[in-house]
């Protein structure tokens, strides 16, 4: 499936053909994310109780400012021309706001029922970015003019992007099956499944956002999707150094 283009600037158009990588292949500038996860050695059950629905609420908060700061990027970062509906970059917010949108799904759900505090401030960590970089591409489509949704199927803006599908789903997306197991967990059942089903979910993401940088020659696109890479990045190495700590890579 070949690569959609811009209604008045067609995008550099190289093929991203190269499957999801594989987390050992990365190399990371600056300090790894596990660092950013520790336990806190006063944190007891009565306490963290209290504390998970004070924070809860703080959270849910967040992510509505989040929501709002994202959409505020969108509006102050003008494009100096207007993507078409099959454009790359058209197809890169719809997508990915939609991939994003099931990350904050489980992120949120780890907020709320994860047993290692590590795993609940990554989950909310996750939660607030991805949230408001959904309200900037969401801006982004006002601003061109589109709809949330197009007429292209999903991953028709990457060539060859159909082939990535699978059941349905974008690449490294949960499928329902999982979805329903997540919620179903409980303690450290509950901690290593998510961890697992968000290590995918960031790999698909960075293969999405790297396709991106490599077929866009929007300033606003390159810039989120290179965020958006390396901020995946260093949680998969918070993911890692956590499901080490719980004897589950």
């Amino acid at each position: 499936m070949g690569a959609s283009t811009r209604s008045d600037a067609p995008a550099s158009a190289g093929a991203s053909g190269a499957g999801v990588q594989d987390p050992e292949e990365f190399e990371y500038d600056g300090d790894e994310g596990g660092d950013d996860y520790v336990d806190d050695p006063g944190d007891d059950s009565a306490v963290g109780d209290g504390r998970r629905r004070f924070s809860t609420g703080w959270v849910t908060i967040a992510l509505v400012v989040g929501l709002a700061l994202g959409v505020a990027v969108g509006l102050l970062i003008p494009g100096l021309t207007r993507p078409g509906d099959t454009s790359v970059e058209a197809g890169f917010a719809r997508d990915m706001s939609t991939h994003h949108a099931q990350a904050v799904e489980m992120s949120l759900l780890a907020h709320e029922k994860a047993t290692d505090p590590d795993v609940r401030t990554l989950g909310a960590d996750i939660a607030l970015t991805q949230q408001g970089q959904i309200g900037t591409m969401q801006t982004w489509l006002r601003n061109w003019h589109l709809t949330p949704t197009g007429s292209q199927p999903r991953m028709a803006w990457m060539p060859d992007g159909g082939g990535t599908i699978r059941d349905g789903l974008m690449p490294g997306m949960a499928t329902d099956a999982e979805r329903a197991q997540l919620r179903a967990a409980t303690g450290r059942d509950f901690d290593v499944m998510f961890l697992r089903l968000m290590l995918n979910h960031h790999l698909g993401g960075i293969h999405m956002a790297e396709a991106a940088l490599e077929l866009s020659d929007d300033e606003q696109v390159q810039a989120l999707a290179e965020t958006m890479v390396a901020g995946q990045k260093k949680e998969i190495t918070a993911i890692q150094a956590l499901l080490d700590k719980l004897g589950a890579k």
